[in-house]
């Protein structure tokens, strides 16, 4: 898009509003058929009010599909750059790898379209902060696929949390474990499939290698060009939500260490890796471990309160209230030991509060998120994982990947918004856009 066309975009964008006002219908394209984004695709087919008008995908054969799950009237776009022209399109859902959420965003607000981008919002942390400018710019709604903020089971927790139900939180818990062994092989360079348009697929992001089955498609998440591996995946869910409950935009520093220790293939990013944060009163860590499933009580996320303790996930929350303990009363002592001369009751420690439990759903949280950013197309509010809460977990994410990267603890400045007292951390805030997309990024940002 030239720096004529984004202006002629915006220009219209009022107009796109007025049309959408008048049949109180929202037009979707969809940038990406894969894995989520056929999950996207689902879910907008099940509100009402939305119309499947088009489809941009660099597959051939997930264009033929996604088509199809459309129900063959959707229009199909190999360049997503034309389906933003479309005017029929009022909101884009971004389902690409990560290297090109940033700039499709970016652009598609430009042009005067609201977007549901898939998370990891960024690839690096500069662009979420150009990603929150842009938006702010063009007064477009920005939903980022956090989805979990619109579980009722989530936000019920949230309200606990928020007041001190289980006291004055401390420390928080946060892990994926699972055994992906032997990891995906060792595949040669191969030429291009003709049915892959691997050039666009490559896109902004500054690499060019040569392609190989694992370079596109799923197992982008395996290299550092495209993706931050499980740390933006799997860590940003639990991030998100953690910094959403505790009003926390990005950590005060991060150290991670970790290695692709185990998996026998050509991935980059690690397959063990572990982190800890500091936050303004309080700390959190992340494991992760792709060749070790363990007992499958680690994984998940969990706050440490003076009360208790919480445990949420997908499927519910529970609370385990700790025991009062009297202040005569503070040394355990077990069966047949001494006392020690000090007074002890016989009464058993009374909780601090009742134990709670709720169930959630995970498919109802996608749909109350895909129905929240309707709401907001329509509504013109902000939604319940705006772009700038993207931006801030995605930064959280990147700090710990800094951190492994360069073998030593980084720290966040929050007011400059900058990695402080390390050059060589904070160069990776940054990475240069390949040509064309450079230009393309000067537009926008000017």
């Amino acid at each position: 898009m030239t720096r004529r066309s984004l202006t002629l975009a915006a220009a219209s964008a009022a107009s796109y509003q007025r049309i959408l006002g008048a049949n109180d219908r929202v037009g979707v394209g969809f940038i990406g058929y894969g894995l989520i984004g056929a999950q996207h695709v689902f879910d907008f087919k099940n509100q009402k009010d939305a119309d499947m008008v088009a489809l941009s995908e660099t597959y051939a054969p997930r264009m033929d599909e996604g088509i199809t799950k459309l129900g063959g009237k959707a229009k199909p776009y190999r360049d997503f750059r034309k389906m933003l022209d479309d005017k029929d399109v009022q909101a884009v859902v971004v389902s690409t790898p990560d290297h090109w959420h940033a700039l499709m965003t970016m652009m598609a607000c430009a042009a005067g379209k609201d977007v549901y981008v898939e998370k990891p919002m960024t690839l690096f942390i500069d662009e979420g902060k150009w990603m929150t400018k842009v938006a702010r710019k063009h007064q477009r709604v920005v939903q980022v696929g956090t989805q979990q903020r619109s579980g009722k089971h989530y936000q019920a927790a949230k309200e606990l949390i928020a007041s001190g139900y289980i006291g004055k939180v401390h420390s928080v818990r946060m892990a994926s474990y699972r055994n992906i062994m032997p990891g995906f092989g060792k595949p040669p360079e191969t030429e291009v499939p003709r049915e892959f348009d691997y050039d666009m697929w490559l896109g902004p992001s500054s690499s060019a290698k040569p392609y190989s089955p694992h370079r596109g498609i799923y197992h982008f998440r395996w290299f550092w060009d495209f993706s931050g591996g499980q740390m933006t995946n799997l860590g940003a869910h639990s991030i998100d939500i953690m910094q959403w409950y505790l009003d926390q935009k990005g950590p005060l520093s991060a150290t991670s260490v970790g290695g692709r220790f185990a998996l026998e293939d050509d991935g980059e990013t690690p397959d063990t890796q572990d982190a800890i944060y500091e936050y303004n009163g309080f700390t959190a860590t992340w494991a992760q471990r792709e060749a070790s499933r363990g007992r499958g009580d680690g994984a998940g996320l969990e706050f440490f309160g003076t009360k208790g303790s919480m445990t949420i996930g997908r499927g519910g929350y529970e609370v385990f209230p700790d025991p009062k303990i009297a202040p005569g009363n503070a040394i355990p002592v077990f069966k047949g030991q001494p006392t020690g001369g000090v007074a002890r009751s016989e009464a058993a420690p009374q909780p601090w509060m009742p134990a709670r439990k709720e169930k959630g759903s995970s498919d109802e949280q996608f749909d109350l998120h895909v129905r929240n950013f309707l709401d907001c197309v329509k509504s013109r509010k902000r939604p319940i994982a705006d772009v700038e809460d993207g931006h801030w977990t995605a930064l959280a994410c990147h700090m710990a990947n800094i951190s492994l990267r360069v073998g030593r603890k980084v720290r966040w400045d929050p007011a400059k918004e900058e990695i402080v007292g390390d050059r060589e951390a904070a160069a990776h805030m940054r990475r240069p856009y390949r040509k064309p997309w450079d230009q393309v990024l000067r537009s926008l940002l000017a």
